[in-house]
Formats: C-alpha cells, sequence, structure tokens
C-alpha cells in the first residue's frame, strides 16, 4: 500500500474531561462518540414530530377518509401533502399546507397506537432525490424491518427503523418524509451519507504509538466513514490504555470537513508524589522515620509520566522489598481541572530495630553431654539515618567455633542513577580445622581463626544479571584447644602457607550472579574470581576462580534440579582455603570436608522431587486394626 500523505498526527497537551464519580475518580466511561450528530437530529426530530401531529390532528378532522375512531391514524406519525400541492404553492382549504416532513423521534407510544396505510417507501437523500451511490441505499433499504410497501405501520414502527439506518453507520442523518400521492402515502427515508474518510488527526497521544493508529485506519481511508467502525477503534484505542494500565482514553472526535477525522486524546499525567505515613495502629497521618527522598527514588513512576495501574503496583511491591514498610498503598487523586493526577502513596513503617537471642544445636562437631550447643545475640537496625540503610551487630558461640560480625550495607548509594549498593564488614571468626585437615589422631582440635575487613559495592547491569567488585583484607591462622597458635599438625603438614602464625591477604574481588525464574522452573549461575594482591612480600598471591550453575524444571508433576559447580586456585594460599568437598552443599550423606579437599574440583548432581498424596485427617480406621 502506497503511502498516505494525507495522514498525519499531533500530539498536544489537553484537558481531561471531569471525573464521573468521587469515589472513583478515574474510571473513566466511554462517552457517546458519534452519536452527538444523530442526538441533536433526534432532538429535532422530536420538536418536529410534536408540530406534526398537531397539524395532522387538525386536518384529519375534515379528511374523508378518516373516521371518528380513528383520527389519530395518520397524525400519529406522518405528515400528509397532495403530490399536487409539492408542484404548486397553492393553499389548501383558504390555508397554508401543513409541513411536507417530519423527524421522527423516541416516543412511547400506547398499546392501541392507530396505524396508517403506506402504499410506497422510497430511500432518497437529503434533497429528495436519489443516492448517487447505489450500495448506500442498498445498505439503508436492508435495515428497514417494519417499513415495507402496502404495510400499516405506527409512529414506534417508523421510529425504529430510524434507528436501524442510522445504526447502520453511514449515515449521519435520517429524515423520513410522508407524502400524499394519488396511488396512496408515500414514506421517503431522507438520508444524508457521512464523508469519505481523507485524513487523521490525532492530538494528545504522547505515549500511544502512532503505528497503533496508522494500522486502525488504514483500511477506511478513501471510503464512508462508518460511525461503527469509528466506535470500534475508540474502543480498541481504550483498550491499548487499558491492557497496559494507562490512564488514558479517546476524549472527543469530530469529523471535519474534507473528511478528516480528528481524534482527541486524553491521557492522565502524574502531577506530583506525596508520601504519607500512617500510623501503625491508629491509621492516622503520622511522622515517619524515613526520608521521603529514599521512598520516592525507589519509584519508577515519574512526574510527567501517564500514570500506569501496572507501574503503581510494581512500584508498591518495590517499596516492600525495602524492608522497612509493613503496608504500602497508592491513591490516585485528580489534580483539580488540569486534567492530570495527584498520587498519595501511604506508607506504614516498620519497627526499625531491636535486639535478638537465641540457641540450637549443631550436630556433629564436639562430643559429651553439651555437645554442639550455640547461642546467639543480635542487634539490626533496618533504616539508619531515615536512608533505608541496614546495620547488623551479631555474635554466635558454640563449644568450638565463634564469630562476632558487623555489617553495614547502603542499598543505594545516595547521588548514584546506577542503584549501586555498599557494603562494609568487620569479622572475626573462629572455626573447625577438621573441614579440612581431619582429625587429629590425638584427639586435638584445630581451629581456624580469622580476622576480615572488607568494602564491596554490587548493581544490577543487566536484566537478571548483578555484579559485585570488593576489597577483602583477611588474617588467618591454626589455633589449638587452647587458643596458642600453630604452625604444622599431627603429621607435621603445614598449616600456613607462609610459615609464620598466620597468613595476610588481601582479595580483589569480583562476582557476576544470574537469576531467573518463572512458573515452569528457575536458573541461577554464578561466577566469582578472588586474586591474592601481594601488596607486602610475604602477604599470599593467588587466584581463585569459582562457578555454581543451577537448573530447576518441572515435568509433570514431578521437579527436577540440577545443579554443577567446580572451581581451581593457582598460586600460593593457606591449606585451610582449598575447596572441601562433601555436605549439604555439595556430596550429601557426607560431613562436611568428608570426602577431601584440594586446588581443583569439579561436583555435579541431580535430584528429583514429586508431590505424595496426603491423606485426610480423621480416624485412620482399616490401617491399624484395633486403633482409631
Amino acid at each position: 500500500m502506497g503511502r498516505n500523505e494525507d495522514v498525519r498526527f499531533v500530539s498536544s497537551s489537553i484537558k481531561l474531561p471531569s471525573f464521573p464519580s468521587t469515589n472513583h475518580p478515574f474510571v473513566f466511561s466511554n462517552l457517546p462518540f458519534c452519536s452527538q450528530t444523530l442526538t441533536s437530529n433526534l432532538i429535532k426530530t422530536r420538536e418536529s414530530i410534536t408540530n406534526f401531529i398537531s397539524s395532522i390532528t387538525n386536518r384529519g378532522k375534515n379528511e374523508k377518509f378518516f373516521t371518528s375512531k380513528s383520527s389519530l391514524l395518520c397524525s400519529s406519525s406522518l405528515a400528509l401533502a397532495r403530490q399536487e400541492d409539492l408542484n404548486q404553492n397553492v393553499l389548501v382549504d383558504g390555508k397554508e399546507p401543513p409541513p411536507l416532513k417530519a423527524q421522527l423521534v423516541s416516543r412511547v407510544g400506547r398499546e392501541d397506537e392507530e396505524r396508517v396505510l403506506i402504499s410506497e417507501v422510497l430511500i432518497r437523500n437529503k434533497d429528495g432525490d436519489e443516492l448517487e451511490r447505489k450500495d448506500l441505499e442498498e445498505e439503508a433499504a436492508a435495515a428497514l424491518k417494519a417499513c415495507r410497501p402496502n404495510s400499516a405501520l405506527t409512529v414506534r414502527e417508523v421510529q425504529e427503523d430510524v434507528h436501524r439506518i442510522m445504526e447502520r453507520g453511514y449515515f449521519c442523518s435520517c429524515m423520513p418524509v410522508a407524502v400524499d400521492t394519488r396511488d396512496g402515502i408515500r414514506l421517503v427515508f431522507q438520508v444524508e451519507p457521512n464523508q469519505e474518510f481523507q485524513g487523521l488527526v490525532c492530538e494528545g497521544a504522547n505515549v500511544l504509538p502512532s503505528k497503533f493508529l496508522e494500522d486502525s485506519f488504514r483500511d477506511a481511508y478513501g471510503k464512508i466513514v462508518n460511525i461503527r467502525r469509528l466506535n470500534e477503534v475508540i474502543h480498541s484505542i481504550d483498550g491499548w490504555y487499558r491492557e497496559r494500565g494507562l490512564f488514558g482514553l479517546v476524549s472527543d472526535l469530530e469529523i471535519l470537513s474534507g473528511g478528516i477525522i480528528r481524534l482527541q486524546v486524553s491521557e492522565a499525567e502524574v502531577n506530583n508524589i506525596t508520601i504519607r505515613f500512617l500510623d501503625r495502629k491508629t491509621g492516622e497521618p503520622t511522622t515517619g522515620k524515613t526520608k521521603p527522598e529514599t521512598i520516592l527514588r525507589q519509584l519508577t513512576t515519574k512526574k510527567g509520566q501517564v500514570y500506569s495501574l501496572l507501574q503503581g503496583k510494581r512500584d508498591v511491591e518495590t517499596v516492600l522489598t525495602m524492608g522497612i514498610m509493613e503496608d504500602v498503598s497508592i491513591i490516585p487523586q485528580p489534580a483539580g481541572d488540569t486534567g492530570k493526577v495527584d498520587l498519595i502513596m501511604n506508607v506504614v513503617e516498620r519497627v526499625s530495630g531491636g535486639f535478638s537471642a537465641g540457641g540450637g544445636i549443631s550436630s556433629g562437631i564436639t562430643s559429651g553431654p553439651l555437645s554442639g550447643l550455640v547461642g546467639s545475640f543480635a542487634y539490626s537496625h533496618r533504616n539508619v539515618f531515615g536512608r533505608n540503610q541496614k546495620l547488623n551487630v551479631s555474635w554466635e558461640r558454640g563449644q568450638i567455633d565463634s564469630i562476632f560480625r558487623i555489617n553495614y550495607t547502603d542499598p543505594w548509594i545516595e547521588g548514584d542513577d546506577k542503584r549501586t549498593s555498599r557494603s562494609i564488614m568487620v569479622q572475626n571468626s573462629r572455626t573447625p580445622g577438621t573441614v579440612v585437615h581431619g582429625n587429629q589422631p590425638d584427639n586435638s582440635n584445630v581451629t581456624i581463626g580469622r580476622v576480615t575487613a572488607g568494602i564491596e559495592f554490587s548493581r544490577p547491569f543487566r536484566p537478571k544479571w548483578s555484579g559485585t567488585a570488593g576489597l577483602i583484607y583477611q588474617r588467618a591462622g591454626a589455633r589449638d584447644e587452647r587458643g596458642g597458635p600453630l604452625i604444622k599438625d599431627y603429621y607435621n603438614s603445614p598449616l600456613t602457607a607462609s610459615g609464620n602464625t598466620h597468613d595476610d591477604m588481601i582479595l580483589a574481588k569480583l562476582e557476576s550472579v544470574y537469576t531467573d525464574s518463572g512458573d515452569h522452573g528457575s536458573s541461577m549461575l554464578v561466577l566469582n574470581m578472588e586474586q591474592g594482591l601481594p601488596v607486602m612480600p610475604e602477604w599470599l598471591c593467588f587466584n581463585r576462580v569459582n562457578g555454581r550453575a543451577r537448573k530447576g524444571m518441572e515435568l509433570g508433576p514431578a521437579r527436577v534440579l540440577v545443579s554443577l559447580s567446580g572451581g581451581h586456585v593457582v598460586g600460593s594460599f593457606s591449606p585451610h582455603e582449598a575447596f572441601a568437598i562433601g555436605g549439604t552443599n555439595s556430596i550429601r550423606g557426607y560431613e562436611e570436608g568428608a570426602v577431601g579437599s584440594g586446588r581443583s574440583y569439579v561436583v555435579g548432581s541431580g535430584e528429583i522431587s514429586f508431590p505424595m498424596g496426603v491423606a485426610p485427617c480423621g480416624p485412620m480406621t482399616g490401617l491399624f486394626p484395633g486403633v482409631q
């Protein structure tokens, strides 16, 4: 199809119509587009038929073929005129002739409404001449249901056929005219066809794709404008906004001279976004601890955008994932008569911080009556300085192992537009050395003490991908049961790489993570590399790479999980930094490190799980005789 030079698209600012309801200010209803011409014609018809009935009633009393019982026979529907009166400007009974035509409108008739006999039914243009296009005449004739030659009609039946013609969509007006001829009463439907579509002007459609409009109107170019087809296009445009949750619709449509259609689209832009804090107990507005800008920068909805319900829903979920809000909701309200919307985000804050303590049992490390007992204490603050920054201080102690950790995280560094986070960590830990060095023959316990401090930066760099970079300092060494330093184990094997009581290292860390989840499975890929930087001559220099991949999928009612991991170390590194094989994270059924340890490793595994039927609760009669 050749390029249509007559179609042009224009965008400009508009005003939204007044909202129909205060309870639902943004539920837009379809306006009666394209029916305004019909409505105005029907109003004129109502006035004409009222005058017409009065004139026919007076005239009907003097006509011989009207009986006293049927004085309203013709006056109920049609205006009459003799054929010769149509050709000569003469007086009838010394008076001006009655109106020659009348417009028909909706009128509730009586059950005993009188009928008038029609001898002929014709379709003509508004001047009474034949239509130039026979297809339009056929369209109008095909719409007639009650109006047939030699049929007795009522006002309601004629009015219904007028509506049927208009409902075809090809005509902008239809007026029934009754003419009294020698052969009887002739009923003429004078119709005015719509213009041919020659071009489109669309205003206010800032987010609606122009290609969507072009495709919607492409087939109509050069054809008679069909009102029904226009309404379908309007519904499709409204549906485009509705499917995307956008506040927009067609607010006006006008057919200009020359066959140009002017389409007015109203889009509700965001005027302002306000954060309102509510009390957790009373629900009344209160003063919040979180800075409003901390919440606002999490939102993808910005001022000047067309408001989207779907985007607003995602924003609510994003604010909830911050972990500092108990409840979040968005309420849109009209911004005066500007045609825009003001968004009020109601938030209920959670308790910012608190202390916690607990205890438990860790299996397989020690023996004795109190083997495996652990205790913990922690303090956490979720919203430091009101900027969603996290502070966690934790301490955990067992019979052998212990860990003290301080972690400070800023999920989004202020002033950064890439959502970069920063994490600062300080840690002092002591863990059993049996994971790598095994049990000593003399039943002595070797523990590995580590002092670690570091800083890491993370950010998403592609959809489903995130990256981390950091620097970590670590001092690690082996200790005996009394806490004294160890250089060699029972077999005289070195426990440090430097030969000193401890190894120092600075690690440059790079990590990339891919995650994906869907209705039928999930995937994860983690690639990690650590490089030891020899800042001092005795500090360790090595390179360690590690990768993990996992894929879950559904096969009917079963779920399959496949995983693969591997790693390799090059350079001088501490023995306790070797890869340990065994345990729940590698090979199940073995204790941590029980399979072995080394510079390189590859582990693959596959699992399949499926649901098992659950018996309904109640007496288990028949499973165990005599037991209920």
